[in-house]
């Protein structure tokens, strides 16, 4: 196995495993499987157009529900997007 170099900065990391192969470095036969709870998913910031009354109704529901808007949303389409996933 090769040794793996010591990086100063996350981008020198990123730019050495960007071309080289890992299989050269560990042994993926002894890999094993680790879970991050407390690791949040990334997220990415959109620019969303809805019509007033939907965007009115949103935060009355929010509201009734003690949520900020925005996070209700996302849970209304993360449950609306599990259900269809699971009816393909």
């Amino acid at each position: 196995m090769k040794k793996i170099p010591n990086f100063k900065t996350e981008d020198q990391e990123r730019d050495f495993w960007s071309d080289h192969d890992a299989t050269d470095y560990f042994k993926i036969d002894q890999a094993k499987s680790v879970r991050f709870p407390n690791l949040k998913p990334s997220t990415e910031t959109i620019a969303l157009r809805l019509p007033v009354f939907l965007l009115e109704e949103i935060k009355l529901l929010a509201h009734k529900e003690d949520v900020p808007y925005q996070s209700l949303m996302k849970h209304m389409l993360f449950e609306k997007t599990k259900e269809q996933v699971r009816t393909r």
